[in-house]
């Protein structure tokens, strides 16, 4: 598998915007994520960069929006995938791994919500960190996972978020919006209802 390319260009943000990220930052740290890169949740780390039973939801409002970073990539099915192609789609990128308990427990429920916004101007999409494509795929068929996932063993897409909105543990979930600004974070195990709610409200309110 050709490994995945990531281009993050620099993109001048709003005073709201640096405002929306620190308090994303501060959530993270009441739900007791874990500090430092995203690449310390590894299968070695046995768990103790997941987020276990902890849940923070940042939403960003419009005009508070950082730009995603440009990127590109290809999936674990050998496809290739450029987040600049779904602007005028709310994206939600999920971070995840075959290994990460938390990340099969939420499977069923993304699986579920991108059926339910199959007709929708919404994309799912995931990124396989820290992980085999083997693996990966067994993984997808058995949760029935319909949407692709980025094969990203050396966690290139999430550093190309590190100047914006950075995923920083195993599972965290980023919504982007039509206009290509990142309007949500969740991170730990999604829920269906919060994740449907979250999606809702930037669907409605466009940048």
């Amino acid at each position: 598998m050709t490994r995945l390319r990531s281009v993050a260009r620099r993109a001048t943000r709003p005073a709201g915007a640096l405002r929306a990220v620190m308090a994303a930052a501060g959530a993270l740290a009441i739900a007791g994520c874990t500090a430092g890169a995203i690449a310390q949740s590894t299968p070695a780390s046995s768990g103790q960069s997941f987020v276990q039973g902890n849940y923070s939801s940042a939403y960003f409002s419009p005009g508070s929006r950082p730009e995603a970073p440009a990127v590109l990539g290809r999936t674990l099915g050998g496809g290739r995938f450029s987040l600049a192609a779904d602007h005028g789609n709310v994206v939600v990128l999920n971070f995840w791994g075959s290994w990460c308990a938390p990340c099969r427990r939420e499977a069923p429920a993304l699986a579920a919500l991108a059926a339910h916004f199959k007709s929708a101007p919404v994309r799912f999409v995931g990124d396989d960190v820290h992980d085999s494509p083997t693996a990966a795929l067994a993984f997808e068929r058995t949760y029935s996972v319909g949407y692709p996932s980025l094969n990203d063993p050396g966690e290139q897409v999430a550093l190309a978020f590190h100047g914006t909105v950075p995923p920083v543990a195993i599972p965290t979930t980023l919504l982007i919006d039509r206009s290509g600004h990142i309007a949500g974070r969740v991170v730990g195990e999604i829920s269906y209802r919060g994740l449907l709610s979250l999606i809702d409200k930037v669907l409605a309110r466009p940048r």
